[in-house]
């Protein structure tokens, strides 16, 4: 069978399915990183939260905390980088036994499409999932990179260093942070990828659903309320300036 032939297996309605998906994810993850100027999203915010954290850690004595904040993050990347290497496996023990993943389709779905259509789509969940075991790998790198860097910030605050290092320490924080995001955001894509098993239009809806999804949780959440909250004495603070 030639490539012409094999791609003659795929409807028009599936190549709409799969430029939307791949279009949604590359839109979403420009959206979240270069959010407008008046609704910034969770992850931009985070982003001035982990520079406050830098500079308070320069007076903060012992630096336990900081240290078991930034070893729980890493844990976290390590985590996710091995569920992914797991369903990787799984997915590439599929492609192996398509014959027997076509017959449960049929079954269930009715659908008796050759072996060749259920690898591109299994191919499809694992070219997601690769990309988030890289970005979660990187992440776990760069919070290592980061831990290194607050070791070498200096206990003296009047140091000439000790702001410089934790403004270096906090930019390689949000750079993880934001390789990590992007790991997660891979894989939401892959489990609405997923979907196309069943058909076109499944993979679309699990597409807008999960772009619905993460557009919430970065622009319209309550977690997000909570990071836009002013606190009463920054308030107070403000309005006296004001006055004055």
């Amino acid at each position: 069978m030639i490539w012409i032939d094999r791609i003659a297996l795929f409807s028009t309605l599936d190549f709409a399915a799969l430029t939307l998906i791949v279009a949604g994810w590359i839109w979403i993850g420009w959206r979240i990183e270069n959010p407008a100027a008046g609704k910034p999203s969770v992850s931009y915010l985070m982003a001035d939260f982990r520079r406050d954290w830098m500079v308070q850690m320069v007076t903060r004595q012992p630096r336990m905390f900081d240290a078991q904040l930034i070893s729980g993050l890493r844990q976290g990347t390590t985590f996710f980088a091995s569920a992914s290497m797991i369903a990787m496996g799984g997915g590439l023990a599929l492609i192996g036994n398509t014959e027997q993943l076509a017959g449960v389709a049929e079954d269930l779905i009715q659908d008796s499409a050759p072996a060749f259509v259920w690898e591109v789509k299994i191919l499809t969940v694992l070219l997601f999932l690769a990309n988030a075991f890289l970005k979660y790998v990187w992440a776990h790198r760069l919070f290592g990179y980061c831990s290194v860097l607050m070791a070498a910030v200096p206990n003296d605050p009047a140091e000439p260093l000790a702001l410089p290092r934790a403004a270096q320490a906090a930019d390689l924080s949000i750079t993880a942070a934001r390789s990590f995001n992007r790991g997660m955001r891979c894989t939401y894509f892959a489990l609405a990828s997923a979907a196309w098993l069943a058909g076109a239009i499944p993979l679309i809806l699990a597409t807008l659903i999960t772009l619905a999804v993460l557009y919430r949780r970065e622009f319209a959440s309550q977690s997000r309320s909570v990071l836009l909250r002013i606190p009463p004495e920054t308030r107070r603070q403000d309005a006296d300036d004001t006055s004055s």
